[in-house]
């Protein structure tokens, strides 16, 4: 992507002690996030990273606004360029989305309307935030999917969803969320389902437009290979609350919580030992302890001891990072197997 898009620096969004309940009549509360916080700087590339079910997803679709109205209590706030977005009416919310703010969903197939060609779904993007006429909006479709590496733009502006392979859907959405030149860009999950020839394709296309444009990217993941090149701050998400946050070189050379600890430890080495068995963290994300009795991880933890289960942990915080665990890794975690790019 060519396009030098000039931006302020500093801080874009700040999001403190987000919570998120879900309530339906005759059945239990879940609470999918709670008490996230993390910001985000222009230019700048966090990854909210962890299993699915940790909360990653409902973070960014409550800070963009996305998630229904009715049975869903948010809390806390999300100040996005001196506004709460938590706060804003509904129609200042819209105009923000696909304007400043856009988001590139994790299933292209589910989320492009399977009846409308693509041309439309992008034109509309322009029309809506731009003010294009339609004999303008199209031209500048044909010149974003050409940015984005689709090949023959013009004949695909008229081809429908299911027309298109994998990669080439996902890269209609990025197409999409990059069409307003947006400040911030959320992509959740953007790789899933993708081949690894294509999955580096499309996070190179991200990493260009943060490059030529300065926005700054919210990358969702459980791929911590991904965020190893990706990546500045990562912030590592468990039941809902963040118990590991650092910048990239940091959290790879030394992670400090168990869990951080178990997810690296979890991806295959090519210089391991042959017929090694792969390392798995123990039970599943569904095995919790309520953050209010004490750490969540403990009924998986191999450092647990019974301060974890004295009430919930306070977070730590040192020079080069935070972490909610009274137990941690301290020295060095042996055979986490990634190294973070240069």
């Amino acid at each position: 992507m060519t396009m030098v898009v000039e931006r302020p620096t500093g801080r874009l969004l700040e999001v403190s002690e987000l919570s998120v309940v879900f309530r339906r009549r005759g059945q239990r509360d879940v609470r999918a996030v709670d008490g996230v916080s993390f910001t985000v700087d222009s230019g700048e590339v966090v990854g909210l990273v962890g299993e699915s079910g940790c909360g990653k997803s409902v973070t960014a679709l409550a800070v963009t606004g996305l998630l229904p109205p009715r049975g869903v209590e948010v809390r806390g706030q999300a100040r996005f360029g001196g506004a709460d977005l938590l706060t804003l009416d509904p129609r200042t919310r819209r105009d923000l989305r696909g304007r400043e703010i856009a988001m590139v969903f994790q299933d292209p197939i589910s989320s492009l309307n399977p009846v409308v060609p693509i041309g439309v779904q992008v034109t509309e993007v322009l029309t809506r935030h731009r003010g294009m006429t339609l004999r303008a909006a199209k031209l500048e479709a044909a010149d974003l999917l050409d940015r984005v590496g689709i090949p023959d733009p013009k004949r695909r502006l008229r081809e429908y969803p299911h027309q298109l392979s994998g990669g080439m859907r996902q890269r209609a959405m990025i197409a999409m969320a990059v069409a307003c030149q947006p400040r911030l860009l959320i992509a959740d999950e953007p790789t899933t389902a993708l081949d690894v020839t294509i999955q580096a394709q499309i996070l190179e296309l991200l990493k260009d437009l943060v490059r030529d444009s300065n926005t700054a990217l919210i990358m969702i993941t459980h791929d911590l290979g991904v965020v190893a090149g990706m990546c500045d701050t990562i912030n590592v998400l468990y039941a809902g609350r963040v118990v590991e946050s650092a910048e990239r070189r940091a959290l790879f050379a030394a992670p400090h919580h168990p869990y951080t600890v178990g997810l690296l430890g979890s991806i295959p080495r090519l210089d391991g030992v042959r017929g090694e068995p792969l390392y798995t963290i123990p039970g599943s994300v569904r095995d919790v302890l309520p953050w209010h009795e004490g750490c969540a991880f403990t009924p998986r933890c191999s450092r647990r001891v019974e301060q974890c289960v004295a009430g919930p942990p306070d977070l730590t915080q040192t020079p080069d990072r935070s972490y909610r665990c009274v137990n941690p890794e301290l020295a060095p975690a042996v055979g986490t197997g990634v190294k973070a790019a240069s």
